[in-house]
């Protein structure tokens, strides 16, 4: 976890409190986590942090740019710091399995909406739904 992180919550005006300290490091030791996973991790610390807390606390570390989040299905959104390198979730529809690749492998695609649409895409922490691999080659034997 960068150094900076309470240098940036006092430069927004937020004060530097355990709560947000347990929820940031829980979403960098998670790497991926929903609200629901960094209560749990939380807690392991802190059992009186609620999940109403969690949320509030997302909410300004995601304000102050330290962490994002994209949403990888129909639950709920999962969250990241924004110091990991930008990648593309891989969903698998069947198996539910997340792979995560570097963003870079959609380079093509993003230069092709450029041209084409005129649309600037930011490839980074975006979810792509289908088969993996191995449902894939099981759905067609």
């Amino acid at each position: 976890m960068s150094q900076d992180w309470a240098d940036r919550l006092r430069e927004q005006g937020f004060r530097i409190t355990p709560q947000r300290q347990l929820v940031l490091e829980s979403v960098n030791t998670l790497e991926h986590g929903t609200p629901e996973e960094i209560l749990i991790e939380v807690q392991k610390t802190a059992s009186g942090v609620n999940l109403s807390t969690v949320y509030r606390t997302l909410e300004v570390l995601e304000s102050v740019d330290l962490i994002t989040h994209t949403h990888i299905g129909h639950g709920s959104p999962v969250y990241h710091s924004k110091e990991q390198a930008p990648h593309i979730h891989l969903v698998c529809d069947k198996c539910e399995v997340v792979t995560s690749i570097p963003a870079a492998a959609a380079s093509e695609f993003a230069a092709d909406l450029l041209e084409t649409y005129g649309f600037t895409a930011h490839m980074t922490h975006m979810a792509v739904t289908g088969l993996c691999s191995i449902c894939s080659k099981n759905s067609r034997t």
